[in-house]
Order: structure tokens, then C-alpha cells, then sequence
């Protein structure tokens, strides 16, 4: 027997992404990037970009990149979904940390402060394409010396903008999160519902 095409195309290898579509009840298969594609070039910062602009042109380049891959795969033809999420305090952007003395900069910025983190999404159908950004407020209590360390040395912070994560073991020290806490994760989940229904993409709710 014949596997259904999917429903979507997910054009990220974030698995907190996969877990939160999941989680809606969305059918989906990755679309990652080819091995000859520099995934991490589509995230450089350009000189003076503000963050909000950079999370809406970075997910709108990775869309692109995702769609000329599905051309090329001779996969079915299906939606395709791409996301971004930065953090930004100011109009400094924090985006992953490059190493542990990186992850340890940021964290030591983070500490006792709010910040933003602004997620993009975008869903592709066809000629038609969606975009929506989702724009939260998290922050965090001090963090001590020792607490940084112990964090970092957890090797959690690497692969995540901001050098951590919201559902991870540095929960305990937020206290307070204003939006989304599944935007803060990678997703935003209501605004990205929006776009699926747009697309026609089965969900487990309607």
C-alpha cells in the first residue's frame, strides 16, 4: 500500500517545532535542508537590522529555500512551513550562541531583564503565501555566576536563539512571560493555526 502524502511540510529540523505540531494534530513530513544548503547563512544578522525585520526577511528566505528543495525533491506537492525566532533586547539581536563563552555572554545580558522574542512563521499553498509574527515578553530573575555555569554546562543553550529554552531547566527562573509561550518555544501556535486553516491543512480541532 501507497503511504497518504502528507499534509505539510515542516522546512525545520527544530524539535520543539515538530513537537508542537504535533501537539495541534498535524499531519507532517521534514523538508530539511540539502547537504550542499548553508542553512546557518540564511540567520546572519545584516548591519543595523532591527529584529522585527530580520525574523520576517529570515523566514521568508527559509520558505524560498524550502520550496525550490521540494522542486527539486519531486516529492508531492503539498503546504510548506518555515519559522523563525529571535531574541532581542534592544535593538541587539541575540541570536545562537557560537560557544559556551557566547552562551554565557548572553545569559549574563538576560539576567534580571526583560526581553523580546519575536517568532515568524510562514505557510506556502501553491502560488499563495501567509505570513504572520507573533511578538512576546519574557524576563528573567538574576541569574547567579554559578547558575549560568551549571546551565551551560548542560549543553542546553546551543541551538536555541537567546541561549536557552522556555521549557527547559532555566524555566524556574522566569518570572514573567507576556504572548506566547509556544512563540517563545519556536511556533506560535495560534498564529500558525491561522495560516494552516488558510491552506486547507487538517488539525485535530477546527
Amino acid at each position: 500500500m501507497t503511504a497518504a502524502p502528507p499534509t505539510l511540510y515542516l522546512a525545520s529540523q527544530s524539535p520543539r517545532r515538530r513537537q508542537l505540531l504535533e501537539q495541534i494534530g498535524v499531519r507532517f513530513a521534514l523538508l530539511p535542508p540539502d547537504d550542499h544548503e548553508d542553512a546557518e547563512a540564511l540567520e546572519a544578522v545584516r548591519g543595523g537590522e532591527q529584529a522585527l525585520v530580520y525574523v520576517r526577511r529570515v523566514t521568508r528566505a527559509k520558505l524560498d529555500a524550502a520550496r525550490a528543495r521540494l522542486q527539486r525533491s519531486g516529492l508531492p506537492v503539498a503546504p510548506i512551513l518555515a519559522a523563525d525566532t529571535t531574541v532581542a533586547i534592544g535593538r541587539h539581536i541575540l541570536g545562537k550562541p557560537a560557544d559556551a563563552a557566547d552562551a554565557r555572554r548572553m545569559l549574563e545580558r538576560l539576567s534580571g531583564r526583560s526581553h523580546r522574542v519575536i517568532s515568524g512563521v510562514a505557510v506556502c499553498s501553491g502560488t499563495r503565501t501567509s505570513t504572520a509574527t507573533s511578538v512576546s515578553h519574557v524576563r528573567f530573575a538574576r541569574l547567579s555566576p554559578e547558575t549560568i555555569a551549571d546551565y551551560v554546562a548542560s549543553g542546553e543553550p546551543f541551538g536555541k536563539a537567546g541561549a536557552y529554552a522556555v521549557q527547559g531547566a532555566l524555566a524556574g527562573w522566569i518570572v514573567h512571560l507576556e504572548g506566547s509561550y509556544s512563540g517563545v518555544m519556536g511556533l506560535p501556535l495560534h498564529e500558525t493555526m491561522r495560516l494552516l486553516r488558510r491552506a486547507g491543512v487538517p488539525m485535530a480541532l477546527r
